[in-house]
């Protein structure tokens, strides 16, 4: 017989029948040898008494196992349609204690995963509202720039005008494109930032590197104190990115003639590089926003840029263990100190 198709009451029937065949061949044995009824009769109510305990005891666990099962399915009918937690059961340590247990584990696994799922479902639908507002203004300039070349007579010179309004916009959108790109490789983890003990003057200068043509333009005096000797673990490449962001916004919110600051200190855990500006200045209330995705102050919309510059810095930063501290006053410039850890 197929053990594995063998039901629970049918087995219980065939060791009830075995037993009551080796209890019948004992008594036969004990009367044959010992030629006295007495004998049978205390083997046949010790049998009795034996089979009623075994039918006494069977019929109590079944009794809880139709129960723990009941409880068991509704528990997990419940958690599957709306992740109801499951009953909480104190009692002794036993099977039933261990199973309830692992169910309190599922449930707070499958809350965590729809949470999570939940949030990065939100997040996506933030991201692709904000694509979509960013890339609105742009694609409608092109749009119309586009309408007028095909379908009025337009001279040589406004001609090359339409060109290359139309190839600031293309830009734009290019640049636009590549940070969207770093920004979701770097949430996602399809890129992992590679920290290792280097010394953070080369980061440093790498990113000043690419500031330092639009802060001549601008007559801006750019002034670095930072001691050579300092090392500390950091991705070389996206530090310098994060670094750049906060110096390639430094140079545009500073007026011409401004003077910017960048000084670095080692401290016992963090390091500390502080990037200072003589622009306009952030309002208190601003200081906590201008590190969302795509936030620009309404009164800085001349100035080129799409606001995700910081957003990106502080990403960059947090992934490192660090972070990212603003001190302000309007009209008295900024101070951006950026905490790395040396571990």
């Amino acid at each position: 017989m197929n053990a594995g198709r063998l039901s629970i009451n049918r087995a219980c029937a065939l060791c009830a029948a075995f037993l009551g065949i080796i209890s019948i061949a004992v008594i036969i044995a004990a009367f044959l040898l010992t030629k006295n009824l007495a004998v049978v009769w205390l083997g046949l109510l010790f049998v009795v008494l034996v089979f009623a305990g075994v039918a006494a005891f069977v019929a109590f666990l079944r009794h809880k196992l139709v129960l723990f099962s009941d409880n068991l399915c509704r528990t997990m009918d419940d958690m599957l349609n709306g992740l109801a937690a499951p009953p909480q059961n104190y009692e002794e340590e036993n099977l039933f204690y261990k199973i309830n247990h692992r169910l309190t584990r599922l449930y707070e696994v499958l809350r965590e995963n729809q949470e999570s799922i939940a949030k990065e479902r939100a997040n996506l639908q933030e991201l692709i509202s904000d694509i979509s507002h960013q890339v609105k203004t742009p694609i409608a300039n092109l749009q119309m720039v586009n309408a007028t070349l095909l379908e009025q007579p337009v001279p040589e010179e406004k001609r090359q005008e339409f060109l290359m309004a139309s190839s600031g916009q293309l830009e734009k959108l290019d640049f636009l494109m590549q940070a969207m790109i770093k920004t979701s490789r770097l949430e996602t983890g399809v890129i992992s930032l590679d920290r290792k003990m280097q010394p953070l003057y080369d980061t440093l200068a790498a990113a000043l590197g690419g500031i330092l043509l639009n802060a001549e333009r601008k007559n801006i005096h750019v002034s670095i104190a930072c001691p050579a000797d300092i090392v500390l673990a950091h991705d070389r490449k996206w530090t310098s990115e994060a670094l750049f962001n906060i110096l390639d916004n430094a140079v545009k919110y500073t007026p011409a003639g401004g003077d910017i600051q960048v000084s670095v200190q080692s401290w016992e855990f963090y390091v500390k590089v502080d990037i200072t500006d003589s622009g306009k200045g952030i309002a208190e209330g601003r200081r906590g926003m201008i590190f969302k995705r795509f936030y620009r102050e309404e009164e800085v919309h001349d100035i080129e840029g799409i606001g995700i510059g910081l957003y990106l810095a502080r990403e960059i930063v947090t992934m490192q263990g660090g972070y990212i501290k603003v001190a302000s006053k309007v009209g008295d410039g900024s101070t951006f100190s950026i905490f790395l850890p040396h571990g």
